[in-house]
């Protein structure tokens, strides 16, 4: 009990701007390679978040509408309160769009 205690209060609740992005060249330009600014390699099926340098890669969220994934991404537009959701499929990326958001952050310890 005290564990789960102690777990709760470092989570967090942020107001966000969520959109989406997929692999590609429409979305990623000269940087679609399928590695992430982590260096981590997309694989099928896939969840990641790309969100500002404020949090560190690895920090997980849960991101309504999208579950939870763990930050393994940049992106030049990506500050202050805003972050994208990885799709592998582009025509899902655009079906979620642009949405704001109460996401819930899991910092790394």
């Amino acid at each position: 009990m005290l564990f789960q205690l102690i777990l709760l209060s470092a989570m967090f609740i942020q107001p966000m701007e969520a959109t989406a992005y997929c692999g590609g060249e429409c979305c990623c330009g000269e940087y679609a390679d399928g590695i992430t600014a982590s260096g981590y390699i997309i694989r099928p099926g896939d969840k990641l978040i790309a969100a500002p340098t404020t949090f560190k890669f690895g920090t997980e969220m849960y991101v309504p509408g999208y579950g939870r994934a763990s930050i393994k991404d940049r992106g030049g537009a990506i500050q202050d309160d805003r972050l994208d959701v990885y799709f592998s499929k582009h025509e899902e990326a655009l079906q979620w769009g642009w949405q704001k958001l109460l996401v819930r952050v899991f910092p790394r310890g």
